[in-house]
Parts: C-alpha cells; sequence; structure tokens
C-alpha cells in the first residue's frame, strides 16, 4: 500500500482512479442517494440510515468493478477516499469538475505498478 503525504497528492491518485466519466457518474448518483436517503432516515425512519453505506458504497463499487476495471480506493485509504468522494461530489454538482480534470492533465499522475 502506498503512504500519501497529503490530501492533493491522494487526490492525484483518487482521479486516476475515477479516469472515466461513467466512473465518476456514478459515484455522483450514489453520493446523492446516499444524501438523500440519509435526509430521509433521519427525518422519518432512522431504520433506513443502514441504507445509506449501500446505496453509496454499492453504486461506486459497481463502477470500480465493472466500469473503470480497478480496486475502489476505498480498500486502502477510507477515510482520504470518502473525503476525495465528496470533494468530486461537490465539483460535479457545481459543474466544475471538467475543469479540475484538465487541471490535473497538466500534472504528472502517480502510477502504482
Amino acid at each position: 500500500m502506498v503512504n500519501f503525504r497529503n490530501m492533493e497528492e491522494f487526490w492525484l491518485f483518487y482521479m486516476n482512479q475515477h479516469s472515466k466519466p461513467a466512473t465518476r457518474r456514478w459515484h455522483f448518483a450514489g453520493t446523492l442517494l446516499s444524501i438523500m436517503c440519509m435526509i430521509y432516515a433521519v427525518l422519518f425512519n432512522w431504520w433506513l440510515l443502514f441504507l445509506v453505506p449501500l446505496l453509496g458504497y454499492g453504486c461506486a463499487w459497481y463502477s470500480h468493478f465493472y466500469v473503470e476495471g480497478n480496486i475502489p480506493a476505498t480498500f486502502g485509504h477510507p477515510v482520504w477516499s470518502f473525503l476525495c468522494d465528496y470533494k468530486m461530489f461537490g465539483l460535479m454538482l457545481t459543474g466544475q469538475m471538467d475543469k479540475e480534470i484538465k487541471r490535473l492533465g497538466k500534472r504528472p499522475v502517480l502510477q502504482l505498478y
């Protein structure tokens, strides 16, 4: 397992693991569904909280195994992966993801071979 010195270094790795637009869309859907489910559970039915991680990770892991063809970064770096997922979600929600991909395209991407 690779140790990262800071969040920006991990972010480069994370984005390399999410190189396909479909992977990012599945993550967006999973994060959105999990947020909506959490709000609903808190307001109406606490028992539904168990669905929150199932929706979020289910969509994300599907995209890694069947779209991207790699192992989810969550397995090795759960906290940073969680934070980066919400960073990616925010960038997509605000329409800034394409700009960030272009910015990262001008930087070397960390390869793990």
